[in-house]
């Protein structure tokens, strides 16, 4: 078996990083359940880009510390991989909701909670993850990463399902503009946390 504090010379700040940038997607989804739920103030929604912002700065610091780190055995562009991953998800939940509310107020509400609760199950399977990578489990790891692709299926086909609905004649052309991207926009966000599920998963195939 590896030993991942070992090739990180028994530092645990990339772990410290990696769970604080997570748990920072992990606010940016709450922020995005809010919005598209009508429930969120002026202020959440301004709160996007500062959560954003924050995963950059943490994602910089990742790559400082790297900078500064010996790392033997253990690829450095997997470690910037695995920040830049992370930091993509809501830099996208930042783009969707631009996006979102140029055209909230002069479209009919959508249902997004299957959309949310994806995305949402995606990033818990994600912290889980990095759990174990943390604790050098590589079997359940690969568990959690099976799970992560089953979601990420899932995901595909709503949208497929939901692209299907929009093409059958009964919408405005507009609307299936709109309706479309937003859709591609959500589901690209389930792809970022694939993404990053990918990292730890070649993480664990090369050092198991």
């Amino acid at each position: 078996m590896f030993s991942l504090q070992k090739l990180l010379g028994k530092d645990k700040a990339f772990f410290e990083l990696f769970e604080q940038s997570l748990a920072e997607a992990k606010r940016s989804v709450d922020l995005l359940k809010k919005m598209v739920d009508g429930k969120a103030s002026d202020e959440d929604i301004k709160q996007l880009a500062e959560v954003r912002k924050k995963n950059k700065q943490i994602a910089v610091d990742i790559k400082t510390l790297l900078c500064k780190t010996f790392v033997t055995g253990f690829d450095r562009e997997d470690i910037e991989d695995l920040a830049n991953a992370i930091y993509k998800i809501p830099k996208t939940i930042e783009k969707f909701a631009d996006r979102y509310n140029i055209v909230r107020k002069t479209i009919s509400p959508i249902d997004f909670s299957r959309h949310t609760a994806l995305i949402e199950e995606e990033l818990e399977l994600l912290q889980e993850m990095l759990t174990a990578l943390r604790e050098e489990n590589s079997a359940k790891l690969m568990e959690l990463n099976q799970k992560l692709h089953r979601a990420e299926v899932r995901g595909d086909e709503l949208l497929q399902e939901l692209v299907c609905e929009l093409y059958s004649g009964k919408h405005e052309p507009l609307k299936v503009i709109i309706f479309k991207d937003l859709y591609e926009m959500l589901e690209k966000v389930m792809d970022r946390c694939r993404s990053a599920g990918n990292v730890m998963y070649r993480i664990i195939l090369k050092h198991s």
